[in-house]
């Protein structure tokens, strides 16, 4: 039998690692820049974030959009250091 394998790149990222993938990839204070919810900007935190981000439908929307928008658009090689050469 063929595994039916879904579309939706939110499918199976539960929102601790959607958000841990997000600081890991901007950081807090672009985080914050590009969403500007007190969270991101206040001395910001995992824990404190997702306790917002659950609460507030409006916010998480937002941050998922950016995610979804992330993994659909990577970095190109250059600007991602893992991707790069050792002299890079």
């Amino acid at each position: 039998m063929s595994q039916h394998q879904s579309k939706d790149p939110l499918h199976g990222v539960t929102l601790e690692q959607l958000l841990n993938k997000l600081v890991d990839h901007y950081g807090w204070s672009e985080l914050g820049a590009r969403i500007r919810i007190n969270c991101f900007l206040s001395d910001p935190s995992i824990k404190s974030s997702l306790k917002f981000l659950r609460r507030t439908p409006w916010a998480r929307k937002e941050v998922e959009d950016l995610y979804i928008d992330m993994v659909s658009h990577p970095a190109p090689a250059s600007d991602n250091p893992w991707l790069r050469g050792r002299d890079g």
